[in-house]
């Protein structure tokens, strides 16, 4: 469906409107200074969600960028229909961030990474904890909570892990690392896809970075999480891996052919919906909490052989959890007196204080964790009141402005080139300096150059200046590992 394009509005150096017009039933936001380029192909899928039944809200974020159905950096708010392409096909991609009591200029940077390369595989189709499918099953209803009670071991993971110190982390993960999934609700593909994959990094734009805190904006939160100028801390960004994928893939051609066989009324092919108290809509929820649940779990995992990896060289140290946090996901919320699906595709939660209550960010608002792209800075915020006004929501990152075939360029049959690089092998390095980086695939890294990326600080500058977050504390790399 082709929508009749109006104008978009600048209503001040850190907002844009863009006003409602052909099928659209409510204008769309986008948050996004003068220097944030602004692709039309996202704006358009932007205001293709704006015409999806019962849309209460279609928000841009400063990373906006093309995706798939829906621009990735959006939020989409839906009072009684599911949309898995809003969701995306790494369903609870998202972050999770570790202190050391160290300094950064204490490590020995090569050593520690080359240990951790050692426990957590890197890159597609990897393979890590192996668990029987009862087993398999339970961290897929459970999450977090259920690799308490699953058999511990075959699996390196389990030699250090230690119920003591895990347990009390539950409440520094966003649903306690625990949504209501449902195993029947996801194919044999999917389960078979997934069930050796705990532990493992991914490819793409996933990462573990070790990182200095190089700034502190706020020091009395800070020293709240433990963090203080040139610390190492450990920032890890990952999946549901192959089995998140499936399950977006599934219900994406299930909603195709739900909206096909009940008279379409979808803005496009790639954006069809679900009613959520449709059976088909359940099902997906299910799934898709079930997906969010291995992530979950992938990510604690990965962080314990993280912590045994620093012990193993700097002694047997505290090295604390702030937050662990999804980017990809749909969740119940109650907005301005009504309860909506909030659908976060490339955007983070950013609650304040009022809405952590009962938990242990009752008096900080929740952590913020917003990756830059490798080689450039991420940031700690939390969440404040104005965030209302994007249903508590902010980015997930900095957001490309290239492609991965235009950053790496293309090769055809025997490596003989087919589009140039608009990264150099020069410029990639020197964005790299002073970055140890251990990567699987040498040939598609620049895939992930900084320069195929938005300006990460500008993106900040766009959030904090709109009055959605408040920053805490700025980290750069020192140690990328990547797929």
């Amino acid at each position: 469906m082709k929508i009749e394009a109006l104008a978009p509005q600048r209503v001040n150096e850190n907002e844009v409107l863009i006003p409602a017009s052909g099928e659209m039933k409510i204008p769309a936001r986008i948050f996004a200074r003068e220097e944030i380029r602004l692709e039309e192909t996202a704006v358009e899928q932007l205001k293709a969600a704006c015409a999806l039944p019962g849309v209460e809200a279609a928000l841009g974020m400063p990373d906006i960028h093309q995706g798939y159905g829906v621009p990735i950096g959006c939020v989409v708010a839906l009072r009684d229909h599911v949309v898995p392409a809003a969701v995306g096909y790494d369903i609870n991609c998202g972050m999770r961030l570790l202190t050391t009591p160290l300094r950064a200029k204490e490590l020995d940077l090569k050593l520690i990474a080359e240990s951790i390369h050692r426990d957590i595989p890197l890159g597609e189709g990897k393979k890590n904890v192996r668990l029987s499918r009862d087993d398999f099953v339970a961290v897929l209803e459970g999450g977090v909570r259920a690799l308490f009670e699953i058999k511990h071991s075959g699996a390196r993971a389990w030699e250090f892990w230690d119920d003591e110190e895990e347990r009390p982390l539950l409440d520094r993960i966003e649903d306690q690392g625990c949504m209501d999934g449902d195993r029947s609700a996801v194919s044999d593909r999917a389960v078979e896809r997934g069930k050796d994959q705990l532990a493992t990094l991914g490819g793409g734009n996933h990462f573990i970075e070790i990182q200095e805190v190089m700034r502190i904006y706020d020091h009395a939160l800070a020293q709240r999480f433990n963090l203080f100028e040139g610390q190492a801390v450990v920032m890890i960004h990952s999946g549901s891996r192959g089995l998140g994928h499936q399950v977006g893939d599934d219900y994406m051609r299930l909603a195709r052919a739900y909206d096909d066989s009940h008279g379409g009324g979808q803005p496009n092919n790639n954006l069809c919906f679900l009613p959520i108290q449709s059976k088909e809509g359940q099902s997906y929820l299910g799934a898709m909490h079930a997906a969010a649940n291995f992530a979950f779990a992938n990510r604690h995992l990965m962080a314990v052989l993280v912590k045994h990896n620093f012990r193993h060289y700097y002694d047997d140290m505290p090295m604390h959890l702030i937050y662990d946090v999804a980017h990809n996901i749909a969740k119940f919320e109650r907005h301005g007196g009504k309860l909506l699906l909030i659908h976060r595709k490339g955007a983070t939660r950013a609650f304040d204080a009022e809405h952590m209550k009962g938990s242990v960010f009752a008096d900080t608002g929740q952590p913020v964790l917003i990756p830059g792209s490798m080689g450039t800075a991420s940031y700690l915020l939390i969440g404040i009141p104005d965030g209302a006004r994007t249903m508590f929501s902010v980015n997930h990152g900095a957001g490309r402005v290239m492609s991965r075939t235009q950053a790496a360029g293309k090769r055809g049959k025997r490596g003989r080139k087919k589009r140039e690089a608009a990264v150099s092998d020069q410029k990639f390095s020197k964005s790299m300096e002073g970055v140890y980086l251990i990567c699987e695939d040498r040939g598609s890294i620049k895939e992930e150059a900084p320069a195929a990326y938005k300006d990460i600080d500008v993106v900040i500058e766009t959030v904090i200046g709109a009055n959605l977050a408040k920053a805490v504390a700025r980290m750069v790399p020192r140690a990328v590992l990547k797929g």
